[in-house]
């Protein structure tokens, strides 16, 4: 009797998680560039059977002694969003797999989707929060404009008309994405044994910049909705289970009597 609480009890922490994780998909529905994650479940073997049945690994039912679901950890899923023209020179979109390198305030690896962009205090092209391109373009004090070609060359247009090439944008790309750490402001980490592939635009499937353009997230929030009724319906199911276990211990509780 106390398995089926016990079991039932882990199965509510699990969709518990799963529709933090889905209400986070759908908070994010409007941010640039923002890649959902999607629950998955992993069964629990509380104890390992036995093939012999021997060690009371297995009860009488043949089910094993224990058990549940949880959440298996899923890295986020880089299907493309779609690309939503702006009218803005300074936003950059990506359309493909590969991320801009940028460069914290540690001196450490950052990685980016692309967003809007600006020139910080040191006159570097950065992110709207001032984060430094790794390529570290300087953009000269009398430009007028930029401009950024589909394969990240990027050139100013100085007060005397006259187009200046001031650096290019690469891009990288991870073998896996789940190496990948999510930080505010759209923002990824690398974990310490992370490879970055160095990759120009238009190879190996980095893709190509998108001047006045942002990406959109990739969350389908018709999609969104209908794996939350699902979650909804489990959790309460998991909790109908529960409610029978106890009311199953009551009535054995007062044979007692």
């Amino acid at each position: 009797m106390n398995g089926a609480f016990e079991v039932g009890a882990v199965a509510l922490r699990a969709e518990q998680l799963a529709l933090e994780m889905i209400a986070n998909n759908i908070a994010n529905v409007n941010s640039p560039a923002f890649k959902r994650s999607e629950p998955r479940f992993s069964e629990i073997l509380a104890r390992q059977p036995q093939a012999d049945g021997i060690g009371g690994a297995l009860a009488p039912s043949g089910l094993p002694e224990g058990g549940g679901v949880r959440i298996v950890p899923q890295a986020m899923l880089f299907a493309q969003g779609e690309i939503r023209p702006t009218g803005n020179p300074m936003d950059l979109a990506i359309e493909g797999q590969g991320l801009i390198e940028l460069m914290g305030p540690s001196g450490q690896d950052l990685l980016w989707r692309g967003g809007p962009l600006r020139v910080n205090e040191d006159g570097l092209l950065a992110t709207a929060d001032g984060i430094p391109l790794r390529a570290g373009i300087v953009i000269p004090l009398d430009a007028q404009s930029l401009s950024i070609s589909p394969a990240g060359i990027v050139s100013a247009l100085t007060s005397s008309d006259e187009s200046v090439e001031v650096g290019q944008i690469r891009l990288v790309r991870v073998e896996h994405e789940d190496a990948l750490e999510r930080l505010d402001n759209g923002l990824l980490r690398p974990f310490e044994d992370t490879r970055l592939i160095d990759s120009a635009a238009g190879e190996d499937g980095t893709g190509w910049f998108r001047q006045g353009s942002l990406e959109g997230s990739n969350v389908e929030l018709s999609e969104e909705m209908v794996k939350m009724l699902i979650i909804q319906r489990a959790f309460a199911a998991n909790a109908q289970a529960i409610q029978a276990a106890d009311q199953l211990a009551a009535i054995t509780n007062n044979l007692k009597k």
